[in-house]
């Protein structure tokens, strides 16, 4: 199976934050899409690894994905070398994805920060003919995507461009609360001690950053994304519809 897009997370539930709508968006148009989960996210105060798990299961529904993986990574202490970056390359190599988006640069959990150097260069040295990865006992063929684009997670950055999911944004909540062990809980529910992204407020502001970058666009709900290794450009300005002037 060959992707069109394919988001890569620290965690499960890490997609779904920060760009589903824009995987669900895609899907409605008929591009294939999947993601890759890095962890199991073991080390979450909430929860198990399998809760994550049957979780993941119920986004996955949501989403409509062509493909779902996890590489089991440590939580919390996978480096960023060629034991990383090879298990990468070989998913790469084997779905063949257009675009990647990856996890923020910096942020306030580093797995996220670790991961997105580890996708970064997973997506070069996935190109090299030299390197060797095999699927099922198969060499595979070297493969780069075309685009590498980074989401925003928890802290705000500034984006370089910012799509619009203003018909998705419920399903993107859907798939979020999916994750019922880690958001929108009430206090004392014996699942775990209450945390940062337990509380309705955290919930409440995720719907808030949607509608502000939306805003910045002239819709409802945006997902913002960073293009670092290049600039993006158009041919003429046929795909844009600018809003009314009123």
């Amino acid at each position: 199976m060959k992707l069109d897009i394919l988001a890569i997370g620290a965690h499960p539930d890490d997609v779904e934050l920060s760009c589903s709508g824009t995987l669900i968006l895609h899907k409605k148009k008929g591009y294939a899409t999947g993601i890759l989960d890095l962890t199991e996210g073991e080390l979450g105060s909430r929860g198990t690894k399998e809760s994550r798990q049957e979780e993941s299961a119920r986004a996955n529904y949501i989403l409509n994905l062509d493909m779902r993986m996890n590489l089991g990574y440590r939580d919390g202490f996978f480096t960023h070398d060629e034991a990383h970056i090879l298990p990468i390359i070989s998913v790469l190599r084997r779905f063949q994805p257009d675009i990647v988006l990856a996890t923020a640069p910096y942020d306030r959990h580093p797995d996220h920060g670790r991961s997105s150097a580890l996708i970064k260069d997973a997506c070069f040295l996935s190109g090299l003919v030299k390197i060797k990865t095999t699927h099922e006992g198969q060499d595979q063929e070297p493969w780069r995507p075309k685009r590498l684009f980074n989401y925003i997670q928890d802290q705000d950055i500034e984006p370089d461009f910012i799509i619009d999911i203003s018909e998705v944004m419920e399903e993107k909540m859907a798939s979020i609360l999916a994750y019922n062990t880690q958001f929108n809980s009430e206090p004392n529910d014996g699942i775990g001690p209450a945390t940062y992204i337990s509380s309705k407020s955290f919930m409440a502001r995720q719907r808030c950053r949607n509608s502000l970058l939306g805003k910045r666009i002239g819709t409802d709900y945006g997902e913002g994304f960073l293009s670092i290794n290049s600039n993006l450009g158009l041919s003429d300005f046929s795909s844009i519809i600018l809003p009314a002037v009123v």
